[in-house]
């Protein structure tokens, strides 16, 4: 079992008190080097979840300025980057990734609290310099209301972190549902929170367990005004349907398929290390992740060649050693869709340059997939239509401009993408017709708290991050006053 400063409860936390769940349900937290468990965290229900909105309710009636939201959000980030070690190693247990990428991403989560302090002044009232029929108009920027905050397991600090700064920023109050993968990070934060912080009670709030009970009384719960939900198109889809009967707000980031286009007058070396970076993170297993690597044909051979002499340095491991460079997928289906998209392609002519294939996993965890790369991939693979969500790298050829956007845009989703060429008139060219809402252009960058983030098409809608990101629990009231 875990042991950690941070975790002196391993419980939820409704209206400024650690709690339990209403009954003897737990449910257990294991590490996926190994399966062994961390612990066992409350399974709490429809009925605490009820109990947490009415205590974020009651915490709206009470407001507070924006120099107090300010002092709570600095005061967060200092938590954060203070505690980044142990923090980063509660990440690491419980998911996988590298402590130094543990630690990384908890560094990240601070950035947006910090964004959120700097730019707080972008939620002043202001009034109108016109005085349209005669009047005076003031522009209010109002709390939306009680805020359901939904995480996934993949980025268990730097989730919350866009949207937990956000709805302070707003002073709305928030319920909170982690995955139950990784719930130890959020329970870190609420210590962080609890102790060192000193948010009223009310203002934050954590349910953990169960998706469904959970979820489906954020949705029908009429003092919830904001859902804001990070994970699969088709959960998003049903949150859609779920919160139409009451004319919910949503902000959605949900799937992504990202291309990779390299044309033959990229810097291919700056390339390749770029694409490392971007595709191996976390072991692959992020929605801004490449997923389908385009090469222009002139050049495909030399940029195989380079990433497979990369991809052959990288260590798979357990992420608490200090030389590891890739940890175990989350659990044996995120090591088996990695292994169909393997096959599948093996079997429809893909040439295996780096990796093996390995035999299917017996546990759900312990699964330490080899980086591996592929040639000859085509667009009626599954590591093509679908995300992968792994250490899997598809190298396409493509002939020309025309053909790479069109290949680029051949899917559902619009989250983010990127786009290798030293030509600037061909990247002023190609990035408007990328149907994506993040384009890096000679980087593979994915999000900053600086600017804003989120998707196109059906990888969902609304910001997280930049000055955008912080009206998205905000509701603009207007009042003109005659003179």
């Amino acid at each position: 079992m875990i042991e950690s400063p941070l975790l002196p409860h391993i419980q939820g936390y409704i209206n400024g008190a650690w709690v339990g769940a209403d009954g003897e349900r737990s449910v257990k937290v294991h590490n996926p080097v190994n399966g062994e468990v961390l612990a066992e965290i409350p399974n709490m229900s429809a009925d605490q979840t009820d109990e947490a909105v009415a205590a974020a309710r009651a915490a709206l009636a009470e407001p507070a300025s924006l120099a107090q939201r300010r002092e709570w959000l600095e005061a967060i980030a200092a938590a954060l980057v203070d505690n980044k070690e142990e923090m980063g190693r509660i990440l690491t247990l419980e998911h996988g990734k590298p402590w130094k990428e543990g630690q990384g991403e908890v560094e990240y989560a601070a950035g947006f609290f910090s964004f959120a302090a700097k730019n707080l002044d972008a939620l002043k009232s202001h009034a109108l310099s016109e005085k349209p029929r005669g009047c005076s108009w003031i522009i209010h920027y109002r709390p939306a209301g009680v805020v359901g905050l939904v995480t996934p397991w993949n980025f268990p600090a730097g989730m919350i972190a866009k949207k937990l700064s956000s709805a302070i920023a707003a002073d709305c109050p928030s319920v909170i549902k982690p995955s139950s993968k990784t719930p130890l990070t959020m329970i870190a934060l609420f210590t962080l929170l609890d102790q060192a912080v000193g948010l009223p009670k009310g203002k934050v709030n954590l349910v953990m367990g169960s998706a469904g009970p959970i979820g489906d009384t954020l949705l029908q719960h009429p003092e919830v005004r904001v859902v804001s939900f990070t994970g699969s198109t088709e959960v998003g889809k049903d949150l859609i349907r779920g919160s139409a009967e009451q004319v919910k707000k949503l902000c959605l980031e949900l799937g992504g398929n990202a291309p990779f286009i390299v044309f033959d007058d990229a810097d291919l070396d700056a390339a390749a290390d770029q694409l490392m970076v971007n595709k191996f993170r976390g072991g692959g297993q992020t929605c801004v992740c490449a997923n389908r690597i385009l090469v222009q044909d002139s050049v495909a051979d030399a940029f195989a060649t380079k990433i497979v002499e990369r991809v052959k340095r990288l260590k798979v491991g357990d992420g608490m050693q200090p030389d590891t460079d890739l940890g175990p997928l989350i659990d044996r289906a995120g090591f088996e869709k990695v292994r169909r998209h393997v096959t599948d392609a093996l079997a429809q002519g893909a040439e295996l340059v780096a990796g093996e294939v390995p035999e299917p996993l017996e546990h759900d965890w312990g699964g330490f997939y080899p980086p591996t790369v592929l040639k000859g991939a085509t667009s009626d693979m599954a590591c093509w239509k679908e995300e992968t969500f792994g250490p899997l790298v598809p190298l396409v050829s493509f002939g020309d401009e025309a053909q790479a956007i069109r290949l680029a845009n051949e899917t559902e989703y619009g989250l983010a993408s990127y786009l290798f060429s030293r030509d600037e008139a061909r990247a002023e060219r190609v990035i408007p017709r990328l149907e994506f809402a993040h384009v890096g252009h000679n980087t593979g960058t994915g999000p900053a708290p600086e600017a804003p983030f989120g998707g196109m098409k059906q990888s969902g809608f609304g910001r997280e991050g930049g000055v955008e990101g912080l009206f998205e629990f905000i509701e603009p009231q207007t009042v003109p006053r005659g003179d």
